[in-house]
């Protein structure tokens, strides 16, 4: 379901009914400019590594995790709403697959969260299950059906195609598709999904290609290098 042109790309006229999916290369961005995924970057890698990896030894040894953050309720919205964000497809699992919602609870339960963004998370959330029951005599989010579920996102995913009176949710759902995204390429499932290797010895590098070299005007033979001074 995730291909080259997901909710993520706005120039793409979104169409009734199409899979509310975001497409890899775009969730990658999205996971490295995430406003609310703050502690995604230097210097709080290590900490959200530790608890990725905590996540793990909890699951070997079969504990069910308890969220910090999220109530009951909310906590099956979240993980229904993630897996729209980013579904199983055939090279990788779901969101949910890869505890990006258990990311989403560190995050928002963190202490460098910012109490403005809890709130926003708390609302975005209140409006969906409002908004379904408005629509769908009185269901919520998870009680609809995936129709009545698709419809209301796609009123909400493209933020240039969305009505005035959708603003709320649009406001909502981009931070939670970039806290999906943030989560989902936190964990090794994601690294594994972008085929990134990491820091692995290559015995095949043969450096950096000749047209590469010439078109910079860079030589590994250091007295044959010039590279012209910027202009003042």
């Amino acid at each position: 379901m995730r291909d080259d042109e997901g909710i993520a790309s706005e120039a793409r006229e979104p169409q009734v009914g199409a899979p509310v999916a975001l497409t890899r290369r775009d969730a990658f961005k999205l996971a490295a400019l995430a406003p609310l995924a703050g502690i995604a970057a230097n210097p709080h890698l290590e900490r959200v590594n530790k608890f990725m990896a905590s996540l793990a030894v909890a699951e070997e040894g079969q504990q069910a995790y308890a969220p910090l953050f999220f109530t009951p309720k909310e906590w099956k919205t979240v993980r229904v709403l993630a897996d729209y964000v980013i579904p199983r497809d055939e090279k990788s699992g779901s969101a949910t697959d890869s505890k990006a919602p258990e990311y989403m609870d560190f995050v928002m339960s963190d202490e460098l969260t910012s109490e403005a963004s809890r709130i926003a998370m708390r609302g975005g959330l209140a409006w969906l299950d409002t908004e379904c029951r408005h629509r769908f005599a009185g269901k919520n989010f998870v009680d609809a059906n995936d129709a009545q579920r698709r419809e209301v996102l796609d009123d909400i995913a493209w933020p240039r195609k969305a009505r005035p009176a959708m603003a709320a949710g649009v406001s909502f759902f981009n931070r939670f598709r970039d806290l999906t995204a943030s989560g989902f390429f936190s964990s090794a499932m994601g690294w594994k999904d972008l085929q990134y290797m990491g820091h692995v010895f290559n015995p095949k590098w043969n450096g950096c290609p000749q047209p590469a070299l010439d078109k910079l005007g860079v030589s590994y033979d250091l007295m044959n290098s010039f590279v012209k001074p910027e202009k003042g």
